[in-house]
């Protein structure tokens, strides 16, 4: 990439994360409902820690950083980078303030576009796109994570008015047949990847059937109205221990009220649309609801064959497939190493892209990765036979 493009690429991506906040207020940015929601501040100060500590502290001579402390605040896991805050308490960072955050990014975003100006080593340039991904990672994130907050406000605020996000509707029906045979699976090309993308390899499929568009709300209803979250029958164990322990009735942010089903959507509370396709649907509800229509999960790799004829990107897609390394995977040196290798044990893979992806950000050789209980990302549901 050249140095005006990574430049244009770097404030682009910048503004993008400002741009998501805009609609918050104050008291918005702080709050952490639970573990696995960071507060929109942390987000928006970690994706700058991110460039301070991996570009702007080796690269650039005499570098001060903006604050000490804010290694140890916003650092999200990197061991090999140093002593960090607990994940929890996140959202007692009511100091430094929202308005020292933006100051941060204001000081950082200097500092990098004078080095990228200069830039000219490739190696570091990639770690730069590296970062930019990173944040689109967050950017995401973001999305998710203001909308649980405001998901539980029992007021149910509008976080932007006409930003419901929940109201796609597919575009075929119906299944495509992939006949068996060894196919190639990875990434391949010049273009940016992560590296668990890496270590392309062949794989055998037996022909199967894989449906054109994903599972609507009027669909799982059906699954609700049948009994399927009271028929243990249908649910792994540690899913059917989940759906009790938690007394899971429906997907995430909906709510039965006055005699019907509406949802929580970034655009406040509506009734639910049932021909939009489903959304916040753990791993656990998708298997269930997929054994109740005698069908099942595509894996990670027939989901991959299958995506250059569907119409993908909408919501992250379940797949039966366990987060492993592919063949010849292997850490980079340091803490860079520690982004995706150390989480392959426990979760499983979706694959597509969501509503709330960035532009830019969507592969089809991407892999997402969550426990299999987390359903508060746009996940959905893809059956295949």
């Amino acid at each position: 990439m050249e140095t005006t493009g990574i430049r244009e690429a770097f404030h682009h991506v910048r503004k993008h994360s400002e741009y998501i906040c805009e609609p918050l207020e104050a008291e918005d940015y702080v709050p952490q409902p639970v573990a696995f929601v960071s507060p929109p501040k942390w987000h928006l100060a970690h994706s700058t820690w991110f460039f301070e500590t991996f570009i702007l502290k080796p690269n650039v001579p005499d570098y001060r950083v903006y604050d000490p402390d804010f290694n140890y605040l916003f650092n999200s896991y990197y061991n090999n980078v140093g002593e960090r805050t607990l994940r929890t308490d996140r959202g007692n960072v009511t100091r430094p303030t929202t308005a020292a955050v933006y100051a941060y990014r204001k000081y950082v975003d200097g500092h990098m576009d004078a080095f990228l100006e200069e830039l000219t080593d490739p190696e570091v340039e990639a770690l730069v796109e590296l970062g930019l991904h990173h944040e689109q990672q967050h950017q995401e994130l973001l999305i998710t994570d203001i909308k649980y907050i405001l998901g539980h406000n029992p007021l149910f605020p509008v976080y932007r008015k006409g930003q419901n996000m929940v109201n796609a509707r597919n575009t075929e029906t119906g299944f495509i047949t992939i006949p068996e045979g060894i196919y190639d699976i990875g990434h391949h090309g010049k273009g940016f990847c992560f590296d668990n993308e890496l270590g392309r390899h062949k794989v055998f499929l037996h022909e199967f059937e894989i449906a054109k568009g994903l599972v609507t709300n009027g669909e799982y209803v059906e699954f609700m109205h049948a009994g399927g979250y009271q028929d243990f029958n249908l649910w792994l164990d540690e899913g059917w221990s989940w759906v009790n322990e938690n007394r899971i009735s429906a997907p995430m942010y909906w709510h039965f009220i006055d005699g019907g089903w509406h949802y929580f959507t970034l655009d406040g509370l509506q009734k639910v649309d049932s021909e939009a396709i489903l959304s916040h649907i753990s791993f656990f509800e998708a298997s269930a609801f997929a054994q109740w229509k005698g069908m099942r999960l595509p894996t990670e790799f027939e989901w991959e064959v299958a995506s250059t004829n569907l119409d993908w990107g909408r919501r992250w897609e379940w797949t039966n497939s366990a987060y492993l390394p592919y063949p010849g995977f292997s850490k980079a040196p340091g803490a860079v190493g520690e982004y995706n290798g150390k989480f392959m044990v426990n979760q499983m893979v979706l694959r597509g892209a969501s509503v709330a992806t960035s532009p830019g950000h969507a592969r089809k050789t991407y892999r997402n990765f969550f426990h299999t209980h987390e359903r508060w990302q746009y996940t959905g549901i893809r059956l295949a036979r």
